[in-house]
């Protein structure tokens, strides 16, 4: 007899307003970050971890940078780059830019019924290669790319 595995579980769609809640958790810890990252000095901000995004101040952009690209595929529209070298490794771009981006997705998800919220989103990833997705699949990996250990482990 054919052994039978089935999914441990399945979730069929988010409901807007835990989505809400999901994305103001990612504002707050999102905030706490660049609040611990204000008080480095700007050597400490840059200082290359040999990691992908080299330094905590390119983490941070690489996040943002991420968050707006989703944000821009939702609205059907095209970013022009995924990171302004000159404007997005600033602190100050990330302390007032990414707040602002991620209330624009608060006012969004709040403003979904269910029908759009499992409607799919068709986008193109940055290599142009086609992609749908429902929508509340996408707000959920945009609040799960700042894991929620990070803001705990912030000082501010």
């Amino acid at each position: 007899m054919p052994v039978q595995i089935r999914p441990r579980y399945t979730i069929s769609m988010v409901p807007a307003a835990t989505l809400a809640l999901h994305l103001r958790y990612t504002a707050w810890a999102s905030a706490r970050l660049t609040a611990a990252a204000a008080q480095l000095t700007p050597v400490e901000l840059a200082h290359d971890f040999q990691t992908s995004e080299k330094s905590i101040v390119g983490t941070l952009a690489h996040i943002f940078a991420a968050d707006r690209v989703w944000w821009h595929r939702v609205n059907g529209t095209v970013p022009p780059q995924f990171i302004d070298p000159e404007k997005d490794f600033l602190l100050s771009t990330l302390q007032t830019d990414w707040p602002a981006l991620l209330a624009q997705w608060e006012q969004f998800i709040a403003t979904q019924h269910e029908p759009a919220l499992a409607a799919k989103i068709e986008y193109k990833d940055l290599k142009g290669n086609p992609y749908a997705t429902p929508l509340w699949q996408i707000v959920l990996h945009v609040v799960n790319r700042l894991p929620p250990t990070t803001a705990a482990r912030s000082p501010a």
